[in-house]
């Protein structure tokens, strides 16, 4: 494609997220946002009607009809292997949304698929856009924190239970591995505590973490708590030379030399609506997956990003039923 090309693109998904996936589509100058593929008429007639675009109660049928440059996919979270699979042995380049999919044979079907068919595919690991990710990745990266020794995550809020008994840590979770991952590299091992006393299968979950880089860090999970609470979120990484925090995700990245009373704080300004809201970090992430999409570079987060979340959560998964740590494996 050249840059004075719209980019057609087709969504398969009309509910609460799949909403997001249309509002930032159908806001570029550069996206024909052409159809919608859902699973209930009146629901996907109204997405429809919403944006402008044609909708279908068929997967194929869109395809062939509308012949889209990109396919963009928003599906609950234990429905995501045969619509992607189709999509993908269809020929189409694609966007998915976390996690991947639950099944570790299946993620590897989807990864070697797409890979045979050299598709561009991209995953919406959305949390690496928010402005305080940023300014950690970067304090990281230049050395600001020193040798890293420690980092942790925590989220909790409320979750629905979906019929798989570690739904939290691997929906859900799959953000904290790769934000960990981003920010500090490869985690190599893994020991966890869970407790499914809520009667929502294992929702609260305790990992304790090894980093390749002889860094040690945490990871605790929720769907047993509230997205109501301030401080809902936190991830802080410490250093020799200093520590960052980053609080509620968008909200606040905060700095500290090590010694340093004083700190460096950024909050979104009076008027900066968009780093204050969480919904646009997919608008930031999707900047870039169209640019890539347009050069034929890969994508900023490959799908394999998910597999490897995947991964992770499989070895806390055997951590948890053995009792033991877990070196972590994620060759596909």
């Amino acid at each position: 494609m050249t840059k004075t090309e719209r980019i057609k693109v087709a969504l398969v998904g009309a509910g609460g997220w799949g909403y997001q996936h249309a509002r930032v589509f159908a806001a570029r100058d550069d996206v024909e946002l052409c159809a919608v593929a859902g699973r209930t008429e009146e629901r996907t007639k109204a997405r429809a009607r919403q944006f402008g675009m044609r909708y279908y109660l068929d997967i194929q049928r869109m395809l062939d009809a509308e012949k889209p440059d990109l396919v963009s996919l928003s599906l609950p979270n234990m429905g995501h292997y045969e619509p992607t699979l189709q999509v993908i042995r269809a020929g189409y380049p694609l966007l998915v949304e976390k996690p991947l999919v639950f099944d570790t044979g299946e993620a590897q079907t989807l990864l070697r698929e797409a890979a045979a068919r050299q598709l561009f595919f991209a995953i919406n690991f959305n949390h690496r856009y928010a402005k305080p990710v940023q300014m950690a990745k970067e304090a990281v990266e230049s050395g600001r924190l020193g040798q890293l020794v420690f980092a942790s995550w925590r989220f909790g809020g409320e979750g629905a239970w979906g019929g798989h008994p570690h739904a939290n840590l691997i929906e859900t979770q799959c953000h904290g591995f790769d934000m960990l991952e981003y920010l500090c590299g490869p985690i190599s091992s893994v020991q966890a505590q869970m407790t499914d006393i809520t009667g929502q299968g294992f929702s609260t979950m305790a990992l304790a973490l090894k980093f390749a880089n002889g860094a040690v860090g945490s990871l605790l999970g929720s769907y047993d708590s509230s997205y109501a609470y301030p401080g809902t979120h936190r991830v802080e990484v410490n250093g020799t030379k200093g520590r960052i925090v980053i609080d509620d995700t968008v909200k606040r990245y905060t700095f500290h030399g090590v010694g340093q009373e004083t700190g460096e704080t950024w909050e979104a300004g009076y008027f900066n609506d968009h780093q204050r809201e969480f919904h646009r970090t997919f608008d930031d992430h999707l900047e870039h997956v169209l640019g890539c999409f347009i050069r034929g570079a890969e994508p900023p987060i490959h799908a394999s990003a998910g597999y490897r979340a995947l991964a992770l959560a499989n070895a806390a998964i055997e951590s948890f039923e053995t009792g033991r740590r877990v070196e972590v494996c994620d060759a596909l």
